[in-house]
């Protein structure tokens, strides 16, 4: 049986014009997203024959995938809501999003700073990725983690709020090899009330690691 589902998207597949075409949206999220939905399944039900069968000479491999496919099925799923065609600008106090923008403030110096930063490190990812804003329960502060693949080179703990797909398969049709190009647009699509709700829980639930007994 299934663990994962695919979630259905939170709008239909014109919704995000012209920042992303419906075409790139219907292969992103029915063909890109399923295979990593399939793919987490498919690891956890491999994993299970090899204790079964106490045979463990693929396990390197089996919990890349797991962490691979897991990961990108996350983020996806936190990518789709992350976007509202009637999105964009910055959070604000009158919006109801003043203590996500306080926290950015606090966290980056102000806005302009927050978006110049997520901007390089979503643009600049090396090969396939993402740039993610994530709250860090430690120092329950804001940060911005370049994310390679989807579960590379971040800070363990931290909660995804904002999410940018890097990944050629998010843009290419749409903005051929102009990354940068495509990210820039992505401001004109940020969902900042859901953002702000993912702060908010994130914030709730505080600091969750145990870092001595």
């Amino acid at each position: 049986m299934a663990i994962y589902t695919l979630p259905e998207l939170p709008y239909d597949y014109a919704a995000l014009e012209p920042v992303i075409s419906p075409e790139i949206i219907e292969l992103h999220h029915d063909k890109h997203h399923a295979a990593y939905v399939k793919g987490a399944n498919d690891t956890l039900e491999q994993l299970a024959q090899a204790r079964d069968t106490d045979a463990w000479g693929s396990i390197n491999g089996l919990e890349k995938n797991l962490a691979f496919h897991l990961s990108g099925h996350i983020l996806h799923s936190i990518y789709w809501h992350n976007m509202t065609g009637d999105g964009g600008g910055e959070p604000l106090d009158k919006d109801g999003t003043g203590e996500l923008a306080d926290a950015i403030a606090e966290s980056f110096g102000s806005f302009a700073k927050f978006k110049a930063q997520l901007t390089k490190a979503a643009a600049t990812t090396q090969g396939s990725g993402w740039g993610v804003l994530a709250y860090e329960p430690i120092s329950g502060r804001l940060v911005v983690e370049q994310i390679y693949d989807h579960q590379g080179n971040v800070g363990q703990g931290s909660t995804p709020v904002l999410v940018f797909d890097a990944w050629e398969h998010a843009f290419y049709l749409q903005y051929k090899n102009q990354k940068v190009d495509f990210i820039e647009a992505m401001w004109r699509v940020v969902n900042w009330q859901d953002v702000a709700k993912r702060y908010a829980a994130a914030k709730r639930a505080g600091n969750t690691l145990l870092l001595a007994p």
